[in-house]
């Protein structure tokens, strides 16, 4: 059963209605559903407006999809089999030259792809689907098999496609299949300078 959320101050529904779930129904997921889902990743905000996201994606049951699912942990396999699309995430590591200016490390790759990747799973909210991410995979594999640039990072994987009933998952799986809450903002946000109460408990 779904969990209720409630926030904490005035938000808008979706960003309580997006969450991330494994039981999916391995229906195919039209091409123009998942071109407008990445098409929001496109529009994501980025430093110099670099956009260093790229995506590479697979359809469920296409000539690809094996591939995919191989450097998935088992863990994440056993249930991400039934996505509609798995889309993996990666970021380009160097902030390009502008003439005046060489290539660069760059310091937000990873950031701004985390950007994309937000909006991308808003926009799967919103068309019905829902899409979570995948940090269990064999980063180097997944690399090889995509035929990944060196300058590029694999960020993370992402599982899309519609939920059903959790009875279709493991057991030990179906008793955390329901959303996640959050720490209150009191805890996360703080006015002027880190509290030292807090600065403490951290150490």
């Amino acid at each position: 059963m779904q969990t209720e959320r409630h926030p904490d101050h005035p938000i808008d529904q979706i960003f309580l209605d997006r969450w991330s779930p494994r039981a999916f129904d391995a229906a195919p997921i039209p091409e123009t559903d998942l071109r407008t889902i990445l098409e929001a990743g496109r529009w994501a905000p980025s430093a110099f407006n670099i956009q260093p996201w790229r995506f590479v994606y697979a359809r469920h049951g296409d000539a690809s999809w094996q591939a995919f699912l191989q450097f998935l942990d088992p863990g994440n396999a056993a249930w991400a089999q039934n996505a509609s699309a798995l889309v993996v995430l990666l970021s380009d590591t160097v902030m390009p030259g502008d003439g005046d200016r060489p290539d660069l490390p760059s310091r937000t790759h990873s950031f701004d792809a985390g950007a994309a990747w937000t909006q991308l799973a808003l926009q799967a909210t919103a068309l019905g689907y829902q899409a979570h991410a995948m940090a269990g995979l064999d980063f180097d594999a997944a690399a090889r098999a995509l035929e990944v640039p060196e300058r590029y990072r694999v960020e993370i994987a992402i599982a899309i496609g519609r939920r059903v009933d959790p009875a279709t998952l493991p057991q030990e799986l179906r008793d955390s299949e329901s959303p996640s809450q959050r720490l209150p903002l009191r805890d996360i946000a703080f006015a002027g300078r880190y509290p030292r109460n807090k600065a403490a408990a951290a150490a």
